[in-house]
């Protein structure tokens, strides 16, 4: 199995980015799919998570109406737009399998 995060970068306040989460060794299209922040000295939280179809989604307040997340079957891979980023989104973005499974991360950082 693997979980490849990437896209992260450093990003102005109002800025954008769009991360991805590409997927193998497991039915993806059968699991619902998360994206998670952890940021430096808080709990990891869990920012959005997608439905099966795609059609359903759920997203942290703090989220709303700024991130969307999106999800390509035939490439097993989840996204994260981004819109609007202040510094408090900073930190390890992560995603993870409805069956469990994790990648490492790929880190948003704030550039003043």
């Amino acid at each position: 199995v693997q979980v490849v995060e990437s896209g992260g970068g450093l990003v102005k306040p109002g800025g954008s980015l769009k991360l991805s989460c590409v997927t193998s060794g497991f039915a993806f299209s059968m699991n619902e799919m998360y994206w998670y922040r952890q940021s430096p000295g808080k709990a990891r939280e869990k920012i959005a998570r997608i439905d099966t179809t795609g059609e359903s989604t759920i997203y942290l307040w703090s989220a709303v109406g700024r991130f969307t997340i999106t999800r390509d079957d035939a490439k097993k891979t989840i996204y994260l737009e981004m819109n609007h980023l202040q510094p408090e989104d900073t930190g390890e973005y992560l995603c993870r399998s409805e069956g469990g499974y994790w990648g490492t991360g790929t880190q948003v950082t704030d550039s003043p």
